[in-house]
Order: structure tokens, then sequence, then C-alpha cells
């Protein structure tokens, strides 16, 4: 087998520039998940097929793609121990509309699993009906340099809060 051909030590480092992110999930139907990805995130399927549903914020063709997944020989459906912790939806809007949408939340009876302070911002946790993580994120701090700085200096927080929905 040959050796991987390594770029020379003086070669400029090539890093990935991200222009935006889609996640795909593994969920038991598709069909009967996107509604509620439809009801509570407000988003739009976009297509369909067999064994998926592309779902979409209403800016870009995808943001989010459910994908049945093959249960185990029992039959069942199981989440193992190592596996996705949350996907983040940074909001538009302030702490009133974090506020606004965890009353939403609490409305539509979706489980919030918790709200915490980061330090840069302020997040509610909740789950899908498949018991996939997403975190409504509110920005706090709004300059990146000074954000990177503040999660550096105390570790990343996730500081329980109190929030009150609105």
């Amino acid at each position: 087998m040959d050796e991987p051909s390594h770029p020379p030590a003086d070669a400029p480092r090539l890093t990935p520039r991200i222009r935006r992110t889609h996640i795909a999930l593994f969920v038991k139907d598709p069909y009967a998940s996107a509604p509620w990805y439809e009801d509570v995130l407000g988003m739009q399927v976009t297509a369909r097929g067999p064994q998926w549903v592309f779902l979409s914020f209403g800016r870009k063709h995808h943001d989010i793609a459910l994908i049945r997944a093959e249960p185990g020989a029992d039959g069942a459906h199981t989440r193992g121990t190592v596996n996705l912790q949350h996907y983040g939806l940074e909001i538009e809007g302030d702490v009133d509309e974090l506020r606004r949408l965890y009353g939403m939340l609490l409305a539509k009876k979706v489980p919030v699993v918790k709200t915490t302070d980061h330090a840069v911002g302020l997040g509610v946790y909740f789950t899908d009906p498949d018991g996939h993580r997403f975190e409504f994120f509110c920005e706090t701090v709004h300059d990146d340099a000074e954000g990177r700085r503040i999660l550096g200096l105390l570790g990343a927080p996730s500081t329980p809060i109190e929030l009150q929905p609105l």
C-alpha cells in the first residue's frame, strides 16, 4: 500500500470555510416526525423520499433531514450512549424572543430539558418526539472574539437559570 502524501511543511494549511450547515437525524418514521418540525420549529417540508423527509427554515433547500432508522434484530429502535448531544439553533432576536419561544414549547407540551446561561448566551434545551435534543440559543455577547475569550476564561459554562416564559 502506498504511503499517503503529505504537503510540504511550509505549505499553507488548508481549512474548510463553512458557509452553512445541515443535520441528518435518524428517526423511527420521518413522515410521522415531520409535522412536529413544521409545528414546533416552523419548518417547511422541501422534499420527500421513501425513507426520508427534508425540511427547511425557509432560506435554504434543507436544514434538517429526517432519515428512517432501521430497527435492530429485535425490532426495537435504540439510542446508544455515544450519540448526538444536541443541535443548537441560534435564534434571531433578544432574550424576550427566547422567552416567547420557551413559552411556545411549554404550551405545545414539548419536553424542555433545561434552561442555561453559557456566559455568552442563554439556551433552552428541548427534545423532539424521537428524543433528539435541540437548543434555542440567544447570543448575549455579539463580538465573536470576545465570546471566544469569555468561553476560554470561564471554561464554556452551562449554568442552570430560571427563565420566565412569555
